[in-house]
């Protein structure tokens, strides 16, 4: 349903027929309370209007199925906001930080996307501070593993590997601790507010973050505290693994392939989890990343 479509809807329901279908929404029986939420949900984006002051209710069933359907619409409207956005950019070059939150968005619609790039940038004063950029570019790296490791605590979830949160970038930060790639989005967007020449590498299996320079080229483990390798260690791991070593395994992904990257890994984690809405919203997402 279109939004003006829903709209008009809105505008022809009365006050006192939207106070009748927000009382009968605690009904105690469950086929009463689903079809209101289907009635609710047929009005769009409007009703999260209606809910809003439901959502602090006294009545704890009203106050959870309130703040459901406020959910549910959120997302909704996530969703369409970033498979818009994977539609409209042309080309590879395009803005992975806001890609990626809304991303984040799909799941989390509340996310507050300008405090979370603000601690962003808090992290990056911090670093300026502690990093002598002169010094040889593996002790610039150290300095950063230190603080983002040690200091601040974030680590690869290898008890709940598949857990959907550890792809979502808020939820990242919040818990400090995602997958390998999500954890090279914190590295990543952290080392462009520095001016560092990192990039994307979407090794099959694992991927990592490759700083180079006139000098020096070293590749970045973030899953694994990030941890320094060179171009030997993962030419290594690729040809112990099934995949094989191609040049073009190693080389920088662009801000689309990287995208396609995230949602192509959080689609086998929903297919892993047997979540089929889940996984048919990532398809879709993949299908417009790809064209």
């Amino acid at each position: 349903m279109s939004s003006s479509v829903a709209t008009e809807k809105s505008q022809a329901l009365s006050e006192s027929q939207r106070t009748a279908l927000i009382k009968l929404l605690a009904d105690e029986d469950p086929a009463v309370y689903h079809l209101v939420r289907k009635k609710i949900l047929s009005y769009g984006q409007t009703a999260i209007l209606w809910m809003q002051p439901h959502v602090l209710s006294s009545d704890p069933v009203l106050r959870r199925r309130a703040q459901e359907i406020s959910d549910h619409l959120g997302r909704q409207s996530a969703d369409n906001r970033f498979l818009a956005f994977c539609l409209s950019q042309h080309g590879e070059d395009l803005d992975l930080e806001q890609g990626t939150w809304l991303l984040a968005q799909t799941r989390h619609p509340d996310t507050n996307v300008a405090a979370y790039q603000a601690l962003f940038d808090s992290y990056a004063g911090d670093l300026r501070e502690r990093i002598d950029f002169t010094s040889k570019p593996d002790q610039i790296l150290s300095a950063i593993n230190q603080y983002l490791f040690s200091g601040l605590g974030f680590r690869g979830n290898e008890e709940n590997y598949y857990e959907p949160e550890n792809s979502y970038l808020n939820r990242v930060i919040d818990r400090r601790t995602g997958n390998p790639i999500s954890l090279c989005m914190v590295y990543l967007f952290l080392s462009r507010r520095l001016h560092l020449p990192v990039t994307g590498i979407r090794m099959p299996g694992h991927f990592l973050c490759r700083f180079q320079c006139s000098t020096d080229e070293l590749y970045i483990d973030a899953f694994n505290r990030g941890k320094l390798l060179t171009k030997n260690d993962c030419v290594k791991y690729l040809v112990q693994t099934s995949y094989g070593y191609q040049e073009g395994l190693l080389t920088p992904a662009t801000p689309r392939r990287i995208l396609l990257r995230m949602c192509s890994t959080l689609h086998q984690i929903y297919l892993h989890l047997k979540l089929p809405d889940e996984t048919a919203r990532l398809q879709r997402y993949i299908v417009a990343l790809a064209k």
